[in-house]
C-alpha cells in the first residue's frame, strides 16, 4: 500500500513505540502525539535510533483540543492509531472517574478533532477484558461484553461510542483490536515496557524482580478454576500485536464501519506457566508469594484468533519462551529502564 502519515496517539508506550518501529519500517511517516505520564520520551528515540528515521512527536494531552488541532494542521494524517489510555485494572478500581475521564473523554477529543480536520480512518485499541469474567474459552468476538472493573468499561464504552459514529458518519473506518496480554520487547533490547513506579502488569514486575529491583513477585489468587489455580491468560508478544495494528492500517479501507477483531496466540497461560518460562529465559528463580485475589481479575481469558487469520492472513508466530526471552533481555540492558538511557 502506499505510505501514510500515521497519528499514533500514546505512540511513547509500551505497545506504541513498537508500533511506532513498525510503522516505520514499512514506510509510513509517524506523528506522536503522548503526554508521557506513563512513558518516557527517551522511548521514542530509541524508536527513531531501530528504524533508522525520525518521529515527530508532541508533548500534550488529548483533551487539550487547541494542541490536538494544531497537530492536525501541521500535518496530512491520513488515519490514527489510538493507544493513549490509563490501562492498569487494580488502579481502576482505586480511581473510575479519571479512568472515564482521559479513556472516553480523550477519545471523543480525539474524535472531535478528526472530524473537523476531515480524518476518517482509525485503527482503535481495545482490549479483551471488555469480556470479563467469560464462561467460555476461546473468546470470538461475538461473544458478550461484560466487563468487571472499570478500566474495562472504557474499552467497551468506547467500543460502543465508535460504533455509534460510524452508523452516524457513513465515513468513517474503525478497526477495533481486542488484544489479550501483550508482553515482550524488541529483539534488539533498546525497546521494552518501562512503566513508572511498581508495574501494574505481571511481565515487567517479573523482569525487575528477576533482575533484582524488586523483591518478589505478588501471584494474585491461587484458587480460581484453572489447572493451578492462578489466572490463566492468552499472552501474546508485542511485536505480534505492532504487526497486527500495522495489518489493520492496510485493511481500514476494505470497508466502511466499525469492525472488530481479537489479537491473540489462542494459547493459555497461567500465571506460574509464566514464572516458571520467565526463569528459564533469565537462567535464576524468580521468587513469589501468593496473596490474595485482586479485584477485578478473572480467572481465564483466551483468545480465539480465526477471525483476523480469515479476514487478514495475519497470526502471532511468537510463542512464550520468545516473550520472556526479549523482555529479559530489555530488562538486562536496561536495569533501570530508560532512566538510565
Amino acid at each position: 500500500m502506499s505510505p501514510m502519515t500515521v497519528l499514533v496517539t500514546g505512540g511513547a508506550g509500551f505497545i506504541g513505540s513498537h508500533t511506532c518501529v513498525e510503522l516505520l519500517e514499512h514506510g509510513h511517516e509517524v506523528v506522536v502525539v503522548d503526554d508521557h505520564s506513563n512513558s518516557a520520551p527517551e522511548a521514542l528515540e530509541r524508536v527513531a535510533k531501530i528504524a533508522g528515521r525520525p518521529v515527530t512527536a508532541y508533548r500534550a494531552d488529548l483533551r487539550d483540543r487547541s494542541a490536538l488541532d494544531a497537530v492536525f494542521k501541521a500535518h496530512p494524517v491520513d488515519a490514527v492509531i489510538h493507544f493513549a489510555a490509563k490501562k492498569a485494572v487494580g488502579e481502576s478500581v482505586e480511581i473510575p472517574v479519571t479512568y472515564y475521564d482521559i479513556n472516553v473523554g480523550g477519545t471523543t477529543a480525539l474524535l472531535s478533532a478528526m472530524q473537523a480536520h476531515g480524518v476518517h480512518r482509525l485503527v482503535f485499541s481495545s482490549s479483551c477484558s471488555i469480556y470479563g469474567d467469560a464462561t467460555k474459552v476461546p473468546l470470538t468476538e461475538t461473544d458478550p461484553a461484560a466487563p468487571t472493573n472499570p478500566y474495562a468499561s472504557t474499552k467497551w464504552i468506547c467500543e460502543q461510542l465508535l460504533a455509534d459514529m460510524c452508523r452516524r458518519l457513513p465515513e468513517l473506518s474503525v478497526l477495533a483490536l481486542r488484544y489479550f496480554n501483550p508482553v515482550g520487547a524488541h529483539p534488539c533490547g533498546l525497546l521494552g515496557e518501562d512503566p513508572r513506579g511498581i508495574p501494574n502488569n505481571i511481565m515487567p514486575y517479573l523482569a525487575q524482580v528477576a533482575v533484582g529491583r524488586r523483591e518478589r513477585l505478588s501471584v494474585f489468587g491461587d484458587d480460581y478454576p484453572t489447572p493451578d489455580g492462578t489466572g490463566v491468560r492468552d499472552y501474546i508478544h508485542v511485536m505480534d500485536v505492532a504487526e497486527g495494528h500495522r495489518c489493520a492500517l492496510e485493511h481500514l479501507d476494505d470497508e466502511k464501519g466499525m469492525r472488530v477483531f481479537n489479537l491473540g496466540t489462542g494459547v493459555g497461560s497461567s500465571v506460574l506457566d509464566l514464572v516458571n518460562a520467565f526463569a528459564r529465559a533469565c537462567g535464576r528463580p524468580v521468587p513469589y508469594e501468593v496473596t490474595g485475589r485482586r479485584a477485578g481479575d478473572v480467572a481465564e481469558l483466551v483468545a480465539d484468533p480465526r477471525a483476523v487469520a480469515a479476514a487478514w492472513g495475519w497470526t502471532a508466530k511468537r510463542d512464550l519462551g520468545v516473550m520472556c526471552r526479549d523482555a529479559w533481555r530489555f530488562q538486562e540492558l536496561n536495569p533501570s529502564g530508560y532512566a538510565a538511557g
